[in-house]
C-alpha cells in the first residue's frame, strides 16, 4: 500500500466519525482531502460519493434502532434529491475540473461560516417536532431537496450540511432527530450521485476498497457516539476547519502549494 492511500484511509476515518456524529456524509471533506492528495478532481468527487453513501447508510442503521429516524418525513425529501444528485452526477464531466474546485472552495466557506455560527443560535428543544406540515412546505421541501441534489452530485457532497439548517429552523426538528432524518436522506443523494457518474467513469477502485472499510467502522462509532453525547460547540470548531480545507484549495488551485 502506498502512503498516499494510507494518509487517506486514515484522514477519511477520522472524518468519518466526526460527520456522523451530525447525521452528515462527510463529502466537505472527502473530496478537498483527496484532491490536495493528488487524486483526480473526478476521482474525489466520485469517492467521496461512494464514501458519503456508506457513511450515511452505517450511521443511519444506528439512527433507526434509537428510533430516530422518520422515514415518512425523510421521504418527501427522496424524490427531488435522487433526481438532482444523478442530473449533477452526469453533468461534471463536461465541467472543468478547476471550476468544480473553485465552486467547492465557496461551498466550503459557506458550509463552515454555517457551522460556526451554531455556536451562537439557540438549539431547538427536544420534543418539538411538527407531524403535520402544509403543502407549500412540502412542495418547499421537493424544490430544496432537488437543488441539494445537484449539488450533491456536482461535489460529491451528500448535502446533510444543507439539509440540517433546513429540518431545525424551517422545520423546527430537534438537532438529534434531524440527525437521524438527514442520514437516511443522504443514503438517497450519495447513491444516485455515484449513479451519475457511472455514465462518465472516474472511479479508483483500490482508493475506495480501502477507503470504503474505514468510513464503515468510522461512522458507526460516531453515529453511536451521537446517540449517547450532546453536539455542543463542536460543529462551530468544526467550520474552521472547513474554513482551513478551504484556504488550502485556493493556495493549490492557484499553485502556491
Amino acid at each position: 500500500m502506498d502512503s498516499t492511500l494510507l494518509i487517506a484511509i486514515v484522514a477519511v476515518f477520522i472524518v468519518s466519525i466526526i460527520f456522523s456524529m451530525f447525521g452528515q456524509g462527510g463529502g466537505s471533506l472527502y473530496t478537498p482531502i483527496l484532491f490536495l492528495l493528488g487524486y483526480a478532481a473526478l476521482t474525489s468527487i466520485s469517492t467521496s460519493l461512494v464514501l458519503n453513501l456508506i457513511t450515511a447508510l452505517s450511521a443511519a442503521i444506528v439512527y433507526y434502532r434509537s428510533n430516530l429516524v422518520d422515514i415518512r418525513f425523510a421521504l418527501w425529501f427522496v424524490p427531488g434529491i435522487c433526481l438532482g444528485a444523478f442530473l449533477g452526477g452526469a453533468i461534471t464531466a463536461y465541467i472543468n475540473p478547476v471550476l468544480l474546485m473553485w465552486l467547492f472552495v465557496i461551498f466550503l466557506v459557506g458550509a463552515g461560516g454555517r457551522m460556526i455560527y451554531t455556536y451562537w443560535e439557540k438549539s431547538t428543544p427536544e420534543g418539538t417536532c411538527l407531524i403535520h406540515y402544509s403543502q407549500q412546505m412540502y412542495a418547499l421541501i421537493v424544490v430544496f431537496s432537488f437543488a441539494v441534489g445537484i449539488l450533491s452530485g456536482l461535489l460529491g457532497v451528500g448535502g446533510g450540511i444543507l439539509i440540517v439548517p433546513f429540518l431545525i429552523f424551517l422545520c423546527r426538528y430537534p438537532t438529534k432527530n434531524s440527525a437521524g432524518v438527514v442520514s437516511f436522506i443522504v443514503i438517497f443523494s450519495s447513491l444516485f450521485g455515484v449513479f451519475g457518474h457511472l455514465t462518465s467513469g472516474g472511479f479508483d477502485i483500490p482508493l475506495i476498497a480501502g477507503c470504503a472499510i474505514a468510513v464503515f467502522i468510522g461512522a458507526t462509532i460516531g453515529a453511536r457516539s451521537m446517540v449517547k453525547i450532546s453536539s455542543g460547540y463542536i460543529k462551530a470548531g468544526f467550520g474552521v476547519i472547513l474554513w482551513i480545507f478551504a484556504i488550502q484549495l485556493i493556495l493549490k488551485l492557484m499553485h502556491v502549494i
